[in-house]
């Protein structure tokens, strides 16, 4: 048995409570600490063993925490967090920015080699678990097309980003799949499919008392990066309404490489999670990865990496004798 990985967790909404919950399933880790920006006292863990404390506080705990779980939002937590943490911690994180991971990496990269800490980053099921079977069906399939379907479902960061839009009290959106071009690509034909061609986004909006509907509609289906490449739409609802019809977060989606071998046999890659509870399971793999980034801090490999830089193995509490024996 290794030795207890002690845990500590930046942030708790339902990212971090997801992560609360994951720890407790794993034998070889402990949960020291979670720490928010609100008052500790006003935050209600799963748990009431488990001490609270103000964010601030954070870097008194240097020697007491293995590896820090970052669940703060990707378009404005992590961006600062990241880098500013990973000068004191070992440390992984869910950053989903697609389009902004390559200069996530290279801030978080410099901070960590210079403080000799591991920083895993971008780790859950997208970008993450969907990232390494896009790398797989290409590897394996060299001639071919991938094609990435999200949904339906509740997403995380999208919906964080629309409750961040000026005017807006509460809100969800979800990403559904168009099931033609799912369809199309299961048989093989290898479309040729644009963003609005692949997905929709629906996004259900609680207005701020006095809010322009018209100019937080704008906002939203204007926004680089989430909402401006999409056939996006707007609902608002009421409180209540959100509450009844939108407290679950499901998700889900699929990873599909179609392509051909030898003179042209058809063959098709299908990499599919459904999700009842989107952060409880992007919360489980950051927990996971969260193992790999103590071993890998344990031999020395510090700075920044990505979930194609880690060894399935070191995912797992077995150990390599065990894997070769009860999974290869």
């Amino acid at each position: 048995m290794t030795n207890v990985i002690r845990v500590g967790i930046a942030g708790y909404g339902n990212l971090g409570r997801g992560v609360e919950s994951s720890i407790s399933q794993n034998g070889d880790m402990e949960l020291v600490g979670v720490f928010t920006r609100r008052e500790p006292e006003d935050v209600q863990l799963l748990s009431d063993q488990v001490p609270v404390y103000k964010l601030d506080e954070i870097e008194s705990f240097k020697e007491k925490i293995d590896v820090l779980i970052l669940c703060g939002g990707s378009k404005n937590d992590l961006p600062e967090q990241g880098p500013a943490l990973a000068k004191y911690f070992t440390t992984v994180d869910s950053f989903d920015t697609h389009a902004k991971i390559p200069e996530y990496f290279a801030a978080v990269d410099e901070v960590a080699k210079a403080a000799g800490t591991t920083a895993i980053i971008s780790v859950g099921w997208d970008p993450g678990l969907f990232s390494i079977n896009r790398l797989m069906g290409e590897a394996i399939l060299p001639v071919g097309e991938t094609y990435t379907f999200w949904g339906k479902g509740l997403s995380q960061g999208h919906s964080d980003a629309v409750r961040r839009v000026d005017g807006v009290k509460a809100g969800v959106q979800y990403t559904i799949p168009a099931e033609d071009a799912i369809n199309r690509v299961r048989n093989g034909e290898h479309p040729e499919l644009t963003t609005k061609e692949k997905h929709t986004r629906e996004c259900y909006v609680v207005l701020e008392e006095g809010a322009s509907e018209e100019q937080v509609r704008e906002t939203i289906v204007t926004m680089p990066d989430y909402f401006a490449e999409y056939n996006t739409t707007v609902n608002f609802i009421t409180e209540d309404e959100l509450r009844r019809d939108h407290a679950k977060m499901p998700h889900g989606g699929f990873v599909i490489r179609s392509g051909s071998t030898g003179k042209h046999t058809d063959q098709v890659i299908e990499f599919s999670l459904k999700l009842d509870s989107n952060p409880e399971f992007t919360s489980s793999v950051l927990v996971a990865y969260a193992r790999a980034a103590y071993k890998l801090q344990q031999k020395g490999d510090t700075g920044a990496k990505t979930v194609y830089d880690i060894a399935p193995g070191l995912l797992s509490p077995k150990s390599p004798a065990d894997l070769r024996k009860e999974l290869l």
